[in-house]
């Protein structure tokens, strides 16, 4: 099934766009893929970035939209990514980056494309177990800047996932919840006691 991507806001890919058009920016970037691509490049799957900044013995807590993350595309490959975020004044480019998940992005969504029901593709971003994660969610009409993951969405691990834990697996949220909230809520026992 197609994934459904979801639009992102105009200024988000203006703001990519003109980066790219500077010679200044790429340039100055920490992405010698990207300084080194021959040929035009184009920013492509546009995805919102959640993150979860805290999960409870409760489960999840709400998540917050962080920015958009746009893969840049020279020939048949990402060869980078270009973050957006909010500011005061809009949707504005921050910044190029390479690396593991990148690749990584790249493969899942081939990987979800092969899936039997439409998904609205995001990103889930868990800095407490410096996890990232490609979340299908099941809503394809939802909008992509809100929500939290529903019982029934899919997350998929991107490499390098947390040790135990395999990438590139799709779990229903409902069987990896539990296993995150094992992970996050393990460490506090190592907070000081009470005097």
């Amino acid at each position: 099934m197609p994934l459904h991507i979801p639009p992102a806001p105009a200024p988000a890919l203006r703001s990519v766009l003109a980066a790219l058009g500077s010679p200044t920016a790429v340039r100055e970037a920490r992405t010698p893929s990207l300084r080194a691509a021959q040929g035009p490049a184009t920013p492509e799957l546009p995805l919102p970035v959640h993150v979860l900044d805290r999960i409870s013995p409760q489960g999840l807590s709400a998540t917050r939209l962080a920015g958009w993350r746009f893969l840049i595309r020279c020939g048949d490959r990402a060869v980078a990514a270009a973050e957006t975020m909010l500011t005061p004044d809009g949707w504005a480019f921050s910044h190029f980056f390479e690396g593991p998940y990148v690749a990584s992005t790249e493969l899942a969504l081939k990987q979800a494309e092969s899936l039997q029901q439409p998904y609205q593709p995001r990103l889930l971003s868990v800095p407490g177990l410096y996890m990232l994660t490609l979340w299908l969610h099941g809503d394809t009409t939802a909008d992509g800047a809100q929500g939290h993951p529903a019982a029934t969405d899919l997350l998929v691990p991107l490499a390098p996932a947390p040790p135990g834990i395999a990438a590139h697996l799709p779990h229903p949220v409902a069987d990896l919840l539990p296993v995150l909230t094992l992970r996050a809520t393990r460490w506090p026992l190592l907070e000081s006691p009470a005097a």
